[in-house]
């Protein structure tokens, strides 16, 4: 395997620190970052770096509407048709440790409310039951959405925000933590039961994909050229056909993001080109560009 070209990211020694600071705490963390950034690892890392236990993961998305307050509260018996036994829901399940909610952004505005009673008075009732209980599980959410966002169109409580927003972990993009690509594949080969040789333009076009899927998205590629150059070494034109540009929706991305986007990707060519002694065509050649292409990529960069 090559050898990494730099260190850890700022951003993610700055995300090492946030966890280590509020971890000993009982505060209510909100994660925050695009899909497949991996704010389900944070919060599990956040979990086991507190100390406590169980970890209990609530998936807002995926839970069916008509059993979202069941699943939640619990229910007593004969609550509603069906409810043949008295079940315990996430919240007491998670007593001692963490509740994770996960896509928070997709609970009903309904449930929005309760469960602002519940982060406010840190009781409980279960569906169809008169007694209170205690919520004794500290709440960790994750969300891809920006809730701020969602708060100005009317699809998110404003309260239920800022109760969950005591303290907020961002996680950043992959295209903002370029540094850390060599050993994410290095890792991920890994994980897969093998690590092979890479070359430097590999990393180098790697390093220059701007990578909308984020770590999911470079999980999925290393699996694929594992099962299609098994042996390696694996070389730039190996990336030929795999790498998808992002597709820009209605929101414009955020001028801190895009500069940090763009100080990332001039990094990367300025080493690259010094490596080539500032041969476009050369260095064209060693990704597997066209020498337009590369060009276009050097005036955008501002090189």
């Amino acid at each position: 395997m090559a050898q990494r070209l730099v260190g850890d990211s700022f951003e993610i020694e700055t995300l090492r620190r946030e966890i280590r600071a509020v971890a000993p705490t009982s505060s209510t963390v909100l994660i925050t970052g695009e899909t497949g950034t991996g704010k389900g690892l944070v919060a599990r890392l956040l979990h086991e770096t507190s100390g406590v236990a169980p970890f209990v993961h609530v998936d807002c998305a995926a839970l069916s509407p008509s059993l979202i307050e069941s699943e939640f509260f619990g229910h007593e018996r004969g609550a509603f048709t069906g409810a043949s036994d008295r079940r315990v829901g996430r919240l007491e399940q998670a007593a001692g440790g963490t509740l994770f909610l996960d896509e928070l952004a997709e609970l009903h505005p309904g449930l929005q409310s309760k469960l602002l009673r519940v982060l406010q008075d840190r009781t409980f009732e279960r569906v169809g039951g008169v007694d209170t209980h205690v919520l004794q599980a500290r709440v960790v959410a994750a969300t891809n959405r920006d809730l701020r966002s969602e708060i100005a169109a009317g699809r998110f409580r404003s309260d239920l925000y800022y109760r969950l927003q005591v303290f907020e972990v961002r996680v950043p993009s992959l295209r903002e933590r370029r540094a850390d690509l060599p050993l994410l594949v290095e890792f991920l080969a890994a994980r897969l039961g093998h690590a092979p040789c890479v070359s430097e333009a590999f990393l180098a076009k790697l390093q220059l994909h701007d990578w909308p899927g984020n770590v999911r998205e470079l999980a999925n590629l290393v699996e694929r050229l594992q099962i299609t150059r098994p042996g390696g070494p694996w070389q730039a034109a190996d990336l030929d056909g795999l790498l998808v540009r992002r597709v820009e929706g209605p929101c414009v991305e955020r001028r801190s993001a895009r500069d940090r986007f763009l100080a990332g990707e001039r990094s990367v060519l300025e080493r690259l080109l010094t490596d080539h002694g500032w041969n476009v065509s050369a260095a064209a050649r060693s990704l597997g560009l066209s020498r337009g292409g590369l060009r276009r990529r050097i005036e955008r960069a501002g090189l």
